[in-house]
């Protein structure tokens, strides 16, 4: 892989520890994607927040790098174990309380925009098309590729860590002007579609595609839907990219995605037929679908606990807008800076069953907080588990 002869001296130890390290992983990252070189890039989002995925060893690493590091473009974080501003209200231990606001403070001190969000797209403004960003968060990669028209490769914890200290990603695969059209088009053909169908369709699509996939049929897909195909399509394989092409005159290799695919993906994910808790946002929920939720809750009450995950960004609009208190009013509890996938607000101890639209949280929620999960649309969610 070609470097310019200042990228040499990073790597060389000239500009210091944290740099040489970071160009390591950036080279490493490159010879085995088989990148010819390094690109700038406008804007790095970073996994490996939660302390819950990194452990004791990545609080450890990262608040000694912290010392020395800064980042050297616009950083944002995914979200992290809980909401600092109702941690008293769970029963969390006070050594997870403790590493995790330490991670945080870490990327604080590297200059990271403490956003704690899993859709970085929908907060932030978006830049022009083709720029070049480094996200290893699946679900935002993919939205990234897909609907805004930038260019990512699914990146690790540590190569969009690596780029956000260097300003810089290797030059290989979904980051080229040229990559490959997809070989592979999956045709919807499942009538009557929802969010819950298109994240089936997200997780079935990343199970057999490569790095992007076209996808045809999918003419209603509106943002709720949208988000549930990236989310699905992050958590089940390498496939970084979508194409929404109804076009037949492609050579590519066509596999339908039928009512009974789906009816698969559905009975590996859907492991209980009820639930005593109801969980939202995995991604987490925007401005609009806050907006969506509160009003087909107006008057309506959940019979059960109901916790949605948001990003804090959006908070304040929330409360001026009046949807806070329609959701509270509903028995709602509005969640900020966490997540669904990996938090330990959600603890098989205590909990029977959840109650999800999310694809992606049914699969992280069934294999690593080995919780049972009831998966069903909103609007299923809505007739169910609400009263008047």
């Amino acid at each position: 892989m070609e470097l310019t002869k200042e990228e040499e001296s990073a790597l060389k130890g000239e500009k210091g520890e944290v740099l040489e390290l970071a160009y390591r992983i950036l080279v490493a990252t490159g010879e085995a994607i088989n990148a010819d070189r390094l690109v700038p890039i406008h804007w790095a989002h970073l996994s490996g927040v939660n302390y819950n995925t990194i452990g004791d060893a990545g609080e450890e690493f990262l608040s000694k790098l912290s010392k020395d590091a800064k980042v050297q473009v616009k950083t944002t974080v995914n979200p992290m174990g809980f909401d600092i501003d109702k941690v008293s209200d769970y029963k969390l231990d006070d050594d997870f309380i403790k590493k995790q606001q330490s991670i945080s403070e870490s990327y604080k001190k590297m200059g990271v925009v403490p956003s704690f969000s899993c859709i970085p797209y929908e907060i932030f403004d978006l830049p022009q098309k083709n720029t070049q960003v480094s996200f290893a968060e699946s679900n935002a990669a993919i939205y990234a590729n897909s609907i805004a028209h930038l260019k990512t490769n699914k990146e690790s914890a540590f190569s969009a860590l690596a780029s956000a200290l260097t300003g810089k990603s290797p030059y290989a695969d979904l980051r080229k002007e040229d990559s490959a059209s997809p070989n592979l088009t999956i045709q919807m053909k499942v009538k009557n579609s929802n969010e819950l169908t298109y994240g089936l369709l997200g997780y079935f699509a990343g199970k057999i595609a490569g790095s992007s996939v076209r996808i045809s049929g999918t003419n209603d897909l509106d943002k709720r839907s949208c988000k549930a195909l990236c989310g699905g399509m992050g958590t089940s394989g390498q496939c970084g990219k979508f194409v929404l092409d109804d076009n037949d005159d492609n050579q590519s290799e066509k596999v339908d995605f039928d009512n009974k695919e789906m009816q698969n993906i559905l009975d590996e994910l859907n492991t209980t037929d009820s639930g005593d808790l109801v969980v939202l946002g995995s991604p987490q929920l925007g401005l609009e679908e806050i907006s969506d939720l509160a009003l087909m809750l107006k008057g309506r009450s959940f019979k059960k606990r109901c916790m949605i995950f948001c990003p804090r960004a959006i908070q304040q609009q929330t409360s001026e807008l009046g949807y806070a208190n329609t959701l509270k009013r509903a028995g709602c509890e509005m969640l900020f800076d966490c997540c669904t996938c990996l938090t330990p607000l959600i603890d098989k101890d205590n909990t029977d069953g959840v109650i999800t639209n999310s694809i992606k949280g049914s699969y992280y929620l069934k294999n690593s907080n080995d919780v049972k999960v009831n998966l069903k649309p909103l609007s299923q969610i809505i007739d169910d588990e609400t009263k008047w």
